[in-house]
Order: C-alpha cells, then sequence, then structure tokens
C-alpha cells in the first residue's frame, strides 16, 4: 500500500527530534514538521529527516496576505519537501499565491478547513455555524482555486471524499480516548476507511515507550 501515515514531531530538541525519527521506518510513515520544530530547529530538521528518506510534510499552516505567503514558500521551496500547509481561510487570492509559489516544483498545496482543537460551540462563536458548516464553505473556496487538498478532522471525512478533486489530509488520530486538546477524534482504522488519503498521528507514536512497534501496529490495522 502506499504510505498513508504521516507521523507528527513536534520537538525543540534536535537529540531528540533526530531520536524519533531513527525509530521510524520511511517505508510506513512520512513525516510531519510542523511551528514547534521548525522554529527551533530549523531546515537541520527537514534536512536531517530528508537524509533518511523520509519524505516530509511541512505543516507551517501559512496564513497571511497573498505576496507574503507568495514570498514564504518560494523560500520554503527550495527543501526537500513533499507538501506544505495553507489556511484556506486565508481567502482565495491567497490560495492562488500559494500554487503559484510552487508552480514548476512537485510540492502539494493543503488547506486546512477548521482546526481539530474546536467543536461547533467555538465554530458557532467565532465563525456562526457549525463546523461541518464551516468545512463546506471551506471546501467550496479550496476547489473553486484547485489546491490539491485540505485538512480536515476525521468527522468530516465523508463531506470531503464527497469532492472528488481534493485528497484528505486528517489529524485528530487517536489509538484510545486521551483528555488532550483534540476534539474531533477518530482511529486510524476508521478514519482510513472512511477515505482519508492520509492520517495524522504524533503523541500517541513520538511518546510510545516503543515508537516502532507502535508504528508497525497502526500500519498492520490499516492494510
Amino acid at each position: 500500500m502506499s504510505k498513508k501515515i504521516i507521523v507528527a514531531i513536534d520537538e525543540t530538541d534536535i537529540i531528540l527530534f533526530k531520536k524519533i525519527v531513527t525509530a521510524l521506518d520511511k517505508e510506513k510513515c512520512l513525516i510531519k514538521i510542523g511551528s514547534v520544530s521548525f522554529n527551533s530547529i530549523g531546515k537541520e530538521a527537514v534536512d536531517y529527516a530528508s537524509s533518511l528518506g523520509f519524505d516530509i510534510f511541512l505543516d507551517l499552516k501559512l496564513h497571511d496576505i497573498p505576496n507574503t505567503v507568495e514570498q514564504s514558500i518560494k523560500g520554503l521551496s527550495s527543501l526537500p519537501i513533499k507538501m506544505l500547509t495553507i489556511h484556506i481561510s486565508g481567502g482565495t487570492e491567497m490560495m492562488k499565491a500559494a500554487k503559484k509559489a510552487v508552480s514548476g516544483t512537485k510540492i502539494k498545496i493543503f488547506g486546512v478547513t477548521t482546526l481539530t482543537s474546536l467543536n461547533d460551540d467555538d465554530t458557532n462563536y467565532i465563525f456562526r455555524r457549525s463546523a461541518s458548516e464551516q468545512v463546506l464553505k471551506m471546501l467550496d473556496m479550496a476547489e473553486s482555486v484547485g489546491i490539491d487538498g485540505v485538512v480536515c478532522s476525521p468527522q468530516e471525512l465523508e463531506i470531503v471524499k464527497s469532492r472528488k478533486s481534493l485528497l484528505c489530509m486528517t489529524p485528530g488520530i487517536r489509538l484510545d480516548h486521551l483528555n488532550d486538546d483534540q476534539k474531533r477524534v477518530m482511529s486510524p482504522k476508521d478514519a482510513i476507511d472512511l477515505g482519508a488519503d492520509y492520517i495524522v498521528i504524533g503523541r500517541p507514536i513520538t511518546l510510545s515507550n516503543d515508537i516502532n512497534k507502535t508504528l508497525n501496529d497502526i500500519y498492520q490495522s490499516i492494510l
């Protein structure tokens, strides 16, 4: 099967970052480097993971005026990355600028619909609509511009998969119901069965006593 698991590594120390990376299997997962590791360790984190053969998803969730996003992505495009993220709520012109910035590269642009830390109470307060309604609005915008895919919670997978033109990346994946900041969660197998192209898993793997075994168990469960 193609690699569907993306392991999120949020470490501020390069030694710990490298320890986690070396415990993983490049044949079974990609690696997500977000703002925590990138802001602390920088390009070294990307280069190290790439040097071991891992495909890299750079998750910085860019959200700014179109020109700033375009120039930021141009500055990142020389890195050995396969995917990066922007916020769809930045608007259609910002998304077009992001697409322009990766023109001529193989980097895919994924747009964040609604953060998985938000529930309906939050989105009703912020956007005056439910989480699912907000995702629908963001999907309309993403499709109109033609970005490669979107990031959404497992609960919105069926909505996203009805849009045939968009790949779907799903955070909020948990092995057990943990008391953390993710509110809209699901198991790896359930998310894959609902059509997720990629599932993002962080702490359940990186905080495991046996990182490689946990990754392999998840990998086997979604075959």
